[in-house]
């Protein structure tokens, strides 16, 4: 059921078919490229008697870096598909600004832990696959960004894993998303790359300025990465904590391993 879930919501962001009308349907807003607001009122999602989260209220100030940390099933990809807008809460409102959520999102993308990338094509027509006006420039402008301009016209399958996923996070932000939603975006990749990921990521957001939402089951890299973490534990927040604590952060720092143990009692 969750693979049938994300493929549709993969075939949407990457091939840009159109998703099927609703009654009535809200006017979408077109990408802003600046951060917005996410607001999550009173929020209940229920799958059958199953109930996933429970009358949850979180607000996320535009341009905001957060990461939601919690235990398998606690909530957290549920509470991602409510902001992307491909789940419709049972009760409760979810807003981007002051614009009520009402189907997938065109200016909010997201970035898995895979990178997703189509083999056929290469790198520079992964990148642009949304084809704007003006894509093969947007293109060529996001993959400098990423560090990836040489790698343009290669193929997905020559790049190692960590260039894979710069090329998947180039795509997510060549549409200037107001909002960027990453499901566990560097599980997968070593040590050393997951390091050089969060240092490429934290200096992109920092000159874009979208609002940044990160799941993750690595209490460290919330720490290092977020100005906020929340702990989501059976679809209600244990924990609200902000992360005042300048950039670069070292993992020698006291109060970094006093934080990082209170997150991990509340998990």
């Amino acid at each position: 059921m969750m693979t049938a879930v994300l493929n549709r919501l993969e075939r949407t962001i990457v091939d840009d078919l159109p998703v099927p009308a609703r009654p009535a349907p809200r006017p979408a807003a077109a990408p802003t490229g600046r951060g917005l607001a996410i607001t999550l009122s009173n929020v209940r999602k229920a799958f059958g008697e199953r109930e996933v989260l429970h009358n949850l209220d979180l607000h996320v100030p535009a341009g905001q870096f957060i990461a939601v940390v919690g235990r398998s099933g606690g909530g957290k990809s549920t509470l991602m598909r409510q902001i992307v807008g491909l789940d419709a809460p049972t009760a409760g409102t979810v807003r981007l600004d002051e614009r009520p959520v009402d189907g997938l999102q065109p200016d909010v993308r997201l970035l898995f832990q895979e990178a997703r990338l189509l083999p056929w094509k290469r790198v520079l027509d992964n990148v642009g696959i949304s084809r704007g006006a003006h894509w093969r420039e947007d293109a060529r402008a996001v993959l400098a960004d990423v560090g990836l301009a040489e790698r343009a016209h290669d193929w997905p399958a020559v790049l190692s894993g960590g260039q894979r996923q710069r090329v998947a996070l180039a795509r997510a932000l060549v549409s200037k998303p107001g909002v960027l939603l990453l499901d566990e975006p560097f599980g997968a990749l070593d040590a050393l790359t997951r390091a050089e990921m969060h240092t490429l990521l934290l200096r992109i957001w920092a000159a874009r300025g979208f609002t940044t939402v990160l799941i993750t089951h690595d209490v460290g890299e919330a720490i290092t990465l977020a100005d906020r973490v929340i702990v989501l534990r059976e679809g209600s927040i244990a924990l609200d904590v902000d992360v005042d604590h300048a950039r670069p952060r070292g993992h020698g720092d006291p109060r970094l391993a006093a934080l990082e143990t209170r997150i991990l009692a509340a998990v």
